[in-house]
């Protein structure tokens, strides 16, 4: 049995597949999902260029405001981007909080 990770999937094998990820979401945006990477990637260049592709959450922690900045300019792939890590940063507030209430 594979690790559950993310801490956000069930354990129940009927819930587990009532999340269709990769129908639900890789298959919905492939394309969208390529840029993001892309734009991880130069972002990882830039502030880690000797680092294998990790997310140095230390880096930058005004998801909201950046994004707006990168909407202004229509730079999709980052307004995706930090969209993406302000949601991952309120999941892992989430779980932060249930960790502590048991």
């Amino acid at each position: 049995m594979m690790k559950n990770t993310t801490g956000n999937l069930p354990t129940d094998a009927q819930e587990r597949k009532a999340i269709p990820i990769y129908r639900g979401f890789i298959k919905y945006f492939p394309d969208a999902i390529v840029e993001v990477t892309k734009c991880s990637v130069r972002g990882n260049n830039q502030h880690h260029p000797d680092k294998d592709v990790h997310w140095d959450k230390s880096k930058s922690t005004d998801e909201l405001d950046s994004m707006m900045r990168h909407l202004l300019e229509e730079d999709w792939a980052a307004v995706a981007w930090r969209a993406m890590a302000n949601l991952q940063r309120e999941c892992d507030k989430k779980k932060e909080s249930t960790l502590y209430e048991n």
